[in-house]
């Protein structure tokens, strides 16, 4: 019998056990993956709010760990498009409101000035013209894609934020998932409503096509010398550092671990048993001549075959629990799980070494079984 063979001849005669411990490391990958997909995709789709309009620079208050919540003067965009270098600039206020008689609570929203740029690049698959004739004009709101459908709004239809009346002016498709499950509002309208007069979050910067990285740099300490309470970084640089985007990451990890703690604990369980219970046979193969070395190569590759085996499981079922989870209603645009090659490889990293792990005492103590001893053995 071939020594591939006997490995897997190992694992099958006791498939139920086998089984058993394939589950548990399955579940430990597949939380792994599921869970690091999850907040790579969090922070994917934060950096597509500014891909989506195509952002180079982002201007929020200095000292602000929370840069999502943070609060810089609106008077500053004007300024900062005066720079050399910089094509346009743009502040937005950024809320969470909730849409009362649709039962949707904690829907983001963005305030974006009724004639900015920013409005332009969205996709309006419809939109209501503005009548004039009606003084003062009517609150408006416009919709993402993913939330116009969980709402069931249409363009015309009024919506009620703090009991008072919105209309529907539009209803917008972006490239930016996180975009099209959110509300968007005239500046002014979500600046009362929060009572933030003058303030908006952060201030998009779009700078020229010919700015190069001496010039960007030099555009960035330009801002800062427009008011030493303004912090301008990349964007990737703004979502990285985002205390909300480490917190997920860390988060995630940390459930990682419970979860592959849990499946190393199985793995050893099941190794040093089967050990255990196969004390006699170890001893015939040592004394038919086989040394120690190869008998925890058997032990290891009988672990590892297992974790391999989990790590194919794990990736299959994290891809389609979180494909199912992102298609339901409720976190629609708000989940959007990025599981890729990198995040599959590092839940199979992980599993293989469990597997090591697991089988690192067993395969000792295997070595360790004296022949004569062996074959007295039950």
């Amino acid at each position: 019998m071939r020594f591939t063979s006997l490995i897997l001849k190992n694992l099958t005669r006791r498939p139920l056990r086998a089984a058993l411990t394939l589950i548990a490391l399955t579940m430990a990958v597949a939380s792994v993956v599921a869970l690091r997909g999850i907040a790579n995709g969090f922070t994917e789709s934060f950096t597509e709010i500014y891909q989506s309009h195509s952002i180079d620079i982002v201007v929020s208050r200095q000292g602000t760990a929370d840069r999502l919540s943070s609060s810089v003067a609106q008077e500053a965009a004007g300024q900062i498009e005066q720079i050399e270098g910089v094509a346009k600039a743009a502040g937005v206020l950024l809320e969470t409101l909730s849409l009362e008689d649709q039962q949707i609570f904690g829907v983001p929203t963005l305030g974006i000035a009724a004639d900015s740029w920013l409005r332009d690049d969205f996709r309006w698959i419809e939109r209501r013209p503005a009548d004039a004739s009606q003084s003062p004009p009517p609150k408006q709101l416009s919709l993402g894609i993913h939330l116009a459908e969980r709402s069931g709004l249409s363009v015309g239809q009024t919506a009620l934020i703090f009991e008072e009346p919105y209309v529907v002016a539009g209803i917008f498709e972006s490239d930016s998932v996180w975009e099209n499950g959110s509300l968007v509002m005239p500046l002014d309208q979500l600046q009362a409503i929060s009572d933030r007069t003058g303030q908006v979050t952060y201030i998009n910067v779009v700078l020229e096509p010919t700015v190069d990285g001496d010039l960007a740099r030099s555009i960035v300490d330009q801002i800062h010398a427009i008011d030493g309470r303004l912090h301008a970084m990349t964007t990737e640089e703004f979502v990285g550092t985002d205390t909300r985007m480490q917190l997920a990451s860390a988060m995630a990890w940390m459930t990682s671990i419970i979860a592959l703690a849990i499946g190393a604990i199985g793995t050893l369980n099941t190794m040093m048993t089967s050990v255990l219970e196969r004390t006699r046979e170890i001893g015939v193969l040592r004394a038919v001549g086989w040394p120690r070395s190869r008998v925890i190569r058997m032990i290891v590759a009988e672990s590892v075959v297992l974790a391999l085996s989990a790590s194919v499981l794990g990736g299959v079922l994290a891809i389609v629990a979180t494909d199912a989870m992102s298609r339901h209603p409720a976190v629609r645009g708000v989940l959007v799980p990025a599981i890729d090659a990198g995040t599959l490889s590092e839940g199979a990293l992980l599993a293989v070494l469990i597997g090591l792990l697991g089988a690192l005492l067993p395969a000792k103590r295997a070595a360790s079984v004296m022949p004569t001893e062996a074959l007295r053995s039950p």
